[in-house]
């Protein structure tokens, strides 16, 4: 990969992980004309976080007024569906009705409605149950709204069309490349030199570095010396299971619930080939690596699916997969927002850490790109 003499080589900008934050990131960097090469510790592009989720293009209607979840996923969600269009990637505006059960959650419905149109999302409609068990014949439920911006995604496509992106304008992945520690250089008075040490025993060298690790980011920034531990967010690992559908889905949009704490509940969504899969749950695990599904959790999905559709038969639920949430708050905590680093928090010119880029991150990732560049065109204050 790089020289195993002495001879140091260095690269402009380096980004860690290669996922589809990473590669989003990457490509930003190099069509700024930059020399950009992307590390990937897996065999292959987006194995980690991207490859084990709903593939859900989210309309931005959660998250709170002024949070990064909130102005990124809308902006990202205008510049990955133009992209789509643009590039050939297949996705699909099927649109999503985020359902109230019972007449407890009128008022969270209400509150997620008002929460859109804080955000800048205006086409969410409220809907009587008739309206809406009219538009889904298998659906039961006392209101909805609906979000006609939401869809679904290839995201291995488009992580595939960032890849070659940055490649034609001049940048590469690495795969294999593990990095084990860094070396940062907290020069603010010249170009940095940031000295990333990598498994097979090479170094190189960036005046620019991106962690962005997704769920082993806080655990690689522990390995950054020159990075002062307080700015070192803490790891917690939210596993979401899915369940199949074994049988033809009565549904032609997403079916979500009313959310639930750290999660979005178990709703229903559609691939591209209109397979539909029910997850994630939340269920809090100590590692990183557990993706097993434990088939007992089927009655309790069972139970929740029967919720908003009731004629799920019994038996057509099978295992599917499991992801992990890269979480930077505790089960007892609020949800935190983004945590997009950069040198005006932590002092160290060219360094920009992505903690907790969990959902909405694939909808949101050519917009923080956007700010992963801004961060670093701006002046290091003197004083850090």
């Amino acid at each position: 990969m790089v020289n195993q003499n002495s001879e140091i080589d260095s690269v402009d900008a380096i980004v860690i992980g290669a996922g589809v934050v990473g590669l989003a990131v990457a490509r930003a960097l190099a069509l700024q004309r930059r020399e950009v090469m992307v590390l990937e510790a897996a065999n292959a592009i987006g194995t980690g976080i991207s490859a084990r989720n709903s593939e859900v293009i989210h309309a931005g209607m959660y998250y709170p007024s002024g949070s990064l979840k909130a102005s990124l996923c809308v902006q990202g969600r205008a510049q990955l569906v133009a992209y789509c269009q643009e590039r050939g990637i297949a996705h699909r505006l099927c649109g999503k009705l985020i359902v109230a059960t019972q007449a407890s959650q009128i008022l969270k419905l209400k509150a997620i409605q008002d929460q859109a149109l804080a955000n800048g999302v205006t086409d969410v409609r409220w809907l009587s149950a008739q309206e809406a068990m009219a538009m889904e014949g298998a659906l039961k439920c006392v209101a909805a709204l609906l979000s006609p911006s939401t869809g679904i995604v290839d995201s291995h496509g488009l992580m595939l069309s960032f890849q070659g992106d940055l490649e034609n304008a001049g940048g590469m992945v690495v795969l294999n490349a593990a990095v084990e520690s860094v070396d940062l250089d907290s020069d603010k008075t010249s170009s940095p030199q940031h000295r990333v040490s990598m498994a097979d025993g090479s170094v190189l060298a960036t005046r620019t570095l991106i962690n962005a690790a997704g769920l082993m980011a806080p655990a690689l920034a522990h390995q950054f010396s020159g990075l002062a531990p307080q700015h070192i967010s803490t790891a917690y690992f939210a596993k979401g299971n899915y369940f199949t559908l074994n049988s033809p889905a009565p549904f032609r949009r997403l079916i979500y619930p009313v959310p639930e704490s750290a999660g979005l509940g178990v709703h229903l969504t559609l691939d591209l080939g209109g397979q539909a899969k029910f997850g994630p749950d939340v269920q809090w695990v100590d590692t990183p690596d557990d993706f097993q599904v434990d088939a007992s959790r089927s009655d309790a999905f069972y139970a929740a699916v029967r919720t908003y559709w009731p004629a799920l038969p019994d038996g057509a639920l099978q295992s599917g997969y499991a992801g992990i949430r890269p979480k930077i708050s505790s089960p007892q905590s609020p949800v935190s927002d983004f945590l997009i680093q950069g040198p005006e928090t932590h002092g160290v010119p060219g360094l920009v850490n992505l903690f907790g880029i969990e959902s909405p991150g694939l909808t949101s990732s050519m917009a923080i790109a956007d700010w992963v560049t801004k961060l670093l065109s701006q002046p290091l204050s003197p004083q850090l």
